[in-house]
């Protein structure tokens, strides 16, 4: 065993050296929990410096990975830190394989201060048996990876595993602020019992090369670059993408591409200073823009040290984290499972609230895990929020009441890689998901899920009356984006956009899979609800690239009567919307009667719909 070699941090306590399990030395922050002085080695934060031997690292990274590529529902998160420098070399390179619940990220200024020679990949997960049969990308949620440099380098891989980088994903899942070079990049995996589904995603900052998105069923990347795209399923979208495919001819193929965004912010990073020292970079806002922020140097923003972080482990009280906000610190949340039992309250301008590792709140008796103030500037990073037991009003509010004249255009509350489940990994009970009161409110990046399935051993019957929820996302304020929604499976309306003046770009829905009859599936005398609601008194919004999905499993019988509803008024506009049957049941009409049905005779054939009205 390696003895501990103190390096100086500054405001931080220092980096040791520590054994971790077999796998050989990685580095791990210190610090006493929820202090000021860094972050403590016992909660699963992994810190690697580039001195240490390749084959350590590797051996680190494959022993997380043994440990999380089925761990789909389990309470193990996990950081993985990369301190500026190379790792791997063109004849030992660094492989790596994420599962569950990882975290994958650089800890540089810039993508470019760290470099991964080698791969960063997921691949299909194969349910049976650990062999080749059901090999499939559907259900590999929950993972991030960000802020640096992959150099490909496929050396000992065979012929299909060397062609590409393989990132075969779905929902939950982002790449951020990414440098990729070397070799193709492919976003699904065709070498494990051939392509098959996967059903993600989420690119933003990144400078990519030629992208096989292959049988991705939807993807949004925004404001990056890319070398070339290929292969389109159902919904792929670009918006402020420096070489992205022409959608002239849609829907064939089904790409929606927007030459600027609308509004956009990057998700906050921790990053090494020159002196040694943790800090916080929090990206501006910025409109109708296109392609990276880091191009010309560091990423426009302001810089926050992590000494005026509340750093939070699961072992801290939401009383202990709410006095420490109230004093004006920020909050880092260390990756782990956090029972809420009473909101975590943020009120104050400007606080940064960042997860590591998919750190996770779960409700408690009915709590609302997170409730934001009507205060502009609060940004919301890398959290997942769980339904408890006990029904919650909402798992996570933006602001009290709509109309507080609340908000700043220039600075918005933005919420960047929060997840939301309702079911899954325990039995949940929510009424609203998310709900967004104030005006001037960012979504970048969310998935706003009602389980499927999950270890609560429920057939569809029982988790109909049981995994409760009625709503998915529920947006009152005006002047509100969502760059990249996803919603699934909730029992009314997944979507229900009040605001005026919103805006959605990739919208990805699949209607609940388990009502029991068409009787529990009916809106007043209306078949069904629809995936996207925009209200009745709503006269200005905008929608770009959208899909509603339909598999009625537990009665294949049920219809919907449309996919999208919408007041028909001149100033709310669809671009680019679509339904698909997945194999039961019918959505009888894309949008407020317009488009044929999507029922088993097209099985995975949409119903497009290029503008409405």
């Amino acid at each position: 065993m390696m003895s501990k070699r103190p390096l100086a941090l500054g405001l931080v306590a220092a980096i040791t050296v520590a054994t971790v399990g077999t796998a050989g030395p990685a580095g791990a922050m210190n610090g006493e929990p929820g202090t000021d002085s860094g972050i403590d080695s016992n909660v699963n934060v992994t810190v690697f410096d580039p001195s240490m031997p390749v084959s350590q690292i590797q051996a680190t990274l494959d022993a997380a990975h043994a440990a999380q590529v089925n761990n789909e529902m389990g309470t193990t998160r996990h950081a993985y830190l990369f301190k500026p420098g190379t790792y791997g070399t063109a004849t030992q390179p660094l492989q790596i394989k994420v599962g569950y619940y990882t975290e994958i990220a650089g800890l540089g200024a810039s993508p470019a201060d760290v470099v991964i020679n080698g791969k960063v990949e997921v691949y299909n997960r194969c349910l049976e048996n650990n062999g080749t049969s059901n090999c499939l990308a559907l259900v590999n949620f929950w993972r991030t990876l960000s802020n640096l440099s992959i150099n490909i380098n496929s050396l000992g891989q065979d012929g299909c595993r060397a062609s590409a980088n393989f990132w075969a994903v779905s929902q939950a899942v982002s790449m951020r602020r990414l440098n990729i070079s070397g070799a193709n990049l492919s976003l699904m995996d065709y070498c494990t019992a051939g392509p098959q589904y996967a059903s993600g995603g989420f690119i933003s900052d990144s400078r990519l090369p030629f992208t096989i998105n292959g049988s991705q069923q939807q993807w949004l990347i925004r404001n990056s670059e890319v070398g070339g795209w290929s292969n389109a399923v159902w919904n792929q979208v670009f918006t402020g993408v420096v070489g992205a495919p022409s959608d002239a001819t849609f829907p064939n193929p089904p790409y929606t591409t927007l030459a600027t965004t609308p509004l956009s912010r990057e998700k906050p990073f921790l990053f090494l200073d020159a002196d040694g020292r943790y800090n916080v970079r929090v990206p501006v806002a910025r409109r109708d823009t296109s392609g990276i922020t880091w191009a010309n140097g560091l990423t426009p923003g302001r810089t926050v040290p992590l000494h005026d972080f509340f750093v939070a482990t699961p072992n801290d009280s939401v009383h202990t984290i709410n006095n420490q906000l109230a004093r004006g610190r920020n909050l880092l949340l260390t990756p782990g499972v956090y029972d809420i039992a009473r909101s975590i309250e943020v009120k104050r301008p400007n606080t940064v609230v960042l997860g590591l590792g998919q750190a996770t709140l779960t409700a408690v008796n009915g709590s609302t895990p997170l409730d934001i103030a009507d205060v502009p500037g609060v940004v919301v990073a890398g959290v997942t929020v769980d339904a408890g037991t006990v029904e919650s009003d909402v798992l996570l509010r933006v602001g009290k009441k709509h109309g507080a004249n609340s908000g700043s255009a220039a600075n918005p509350t933005t919420l960047s890689d929060v997840y939301f489940r309702v079911g899954g990994p325990h039995i949940g009970k929510s009424g609203i998901a998310l709900e967004v009161n104030s005006d001037h409110v960012l979504i970048d990046h969310t998935w706003v899920w009602r389980a499927d399935h999950g270890v609560d051993g429920l057939n569809d019957d029982q988790r109909w009356v049981t995994n409760t929820g009625p709503y998915g996302a529920v947006i009152n304020g005006d002047n509100v984006t969502a760059n990249g929604l996803f919603v699934e499976h909730f029992q009314k309306y997944n979507t229900v956009w009040n605001g005026e003046g919103g805006t959605t770009i990739l919208y990805q829905n699949e209607l609940p899979y388990d009502p029991p009859t068409q009787a529990d599936w009916m809106n007043g005398d209306v078949e069904g609800f629809a995936g996207y609601k925009v209200g009745d008194h709503v006269r200005t919004h905008n929608l770009y690239g959208a899909g509603v999905y339909v598999f009625n499993r537990n009665d294949p019988s049920i219809h919907t009567e449309n996919g999208f509803e919408v007041p028909n008024t001149p100033g709310v506009k669809l671009h680019h919307i679509m339904t698909v049957n997945l194999s039961a049941g019918t959505i009888d009409h894309v949008v407020n009667g317009v488009g044929g049905p999507a029922d088993t005779t097209r099985i995975g054939q949409p119903v497009f719909i290029i503008d409405y009205p």
